[in-house]
């Protein structure tokens, strides 16, 4: 018993509704004056990136960029960060992600990512590494939890709602997901401006959540041609679901050990 709540002890954990959803922290570290405060600034940037880059609000700079009532070099200096990083993933993916896939100016598909691994950036750069950010579900996991060990994180299922379809682990990953299981056909084709019908979902993991986050993204557009272009990505593994619910790995992606060779659900058997 000592044991265990020491290690409770030795976790700071916080839940923040922002960008729409819901972000989580957990920081494998002891709650200290310098933790909690960068806790706080996470917190306070991600509220910042909402104001900034939120495409609800009729304010923001990204809204304002787009009506054409400010250019981009009156905005805050990172959207034209955020621009460029767009512009690099349109390139990159053949046009198979855009910040104008809708025919407007939305960044989305890549803010989110890149918020929580800045987000991670302020935990590390203030002595917490070994932390978790949970952005809607794309996660940004630093360090280990515990020494000796790694993360893992479960793979929903897009062919049964709160059925696990795997579970990934390591240590110093991120995981993005993407796909219309819970919200339907959201994603568009940049090439068509039609909603991307060629996959269930995609799951990417890798070194950054910023990439990771796009590139499941285009996953969803490109379909099962996504397996030939993740390789060009050092780095980044890929986990598809077709629309007949077959799941589909690529040969460095990540499961956790214990589901390696454990049985698949009917449609949703992992081919490697």
């Amino acid at each position: 018993m000592p044991e265990r709540r020491l290690r409770e002890a030795e976790r700071l954990r916080h839940t923040e509704h922002v960008m729409g959803t819901v972000f989580s922290f957990d920081l494998r570290h002891e709650p200290t004056r310098a933790t909690r405060a960068a806790l706080g600034e996470a917190v306070a940037w991600l509220h910042h990136v909402d104001r900034v880059f939120s495409t609800y609000r009729p304010d923001s700079a990204i809204s304002r960029i787009g009506d054409g009532s400010m250019n981009v070099t009156d905005a805050p200096p990172e959207v034209e960060r955020v621009l460029r990083m767009c512009e690099r993933a349109e390139s990159a993916t053949r046009g198979c992600f855009s910040a104008r896939a809708g025919r407007r100016l939305d960044p989305s598909g890549l803010v989110k990512g890149w918020a929580v691994e800045q987000a991670y950036g302020l935990l590390r750069t203030a002595g917490a590494p070994n932390s978790l950010v949970n952005g809607g579900g794309d996660i940004r996991l630093g360090g280990e939890p515990a020494p000796g060990s790694p993360w893992r994180v479960g793979v929903t299922d897009p062919c049964g709602p709160g059925r696990l379809l795997t579970t990934v682990e390591g240590r110093d990953f991120a995981v993005a997901t993407s796909g219309g299981a819970e919200r339907g056909p959201h994603i568009l084709d940049p090439r068509t401006g039609r909603p991307a019908h060629r996959l269930l979902a995609a799951t990417v993991t890798g070194p950054d959540l910023t990439w990771a986050d796009s590139w499941a993204t285009a996953a969803v557009v490109q379909g099962t041609d996504a397996h030939t272009w993740i390789a060009t990505q050092p780095g980044y593994e890929l986990l598809t679901v077709d629309l007949d619910g077959q799941a589909r790995r690529s040969g460095g992606f990540p499961l956790a050990a214990a589901t390696r060779a454990a049985p698949r659900a009917p449609g949703a058997a992992l081919d490697g």
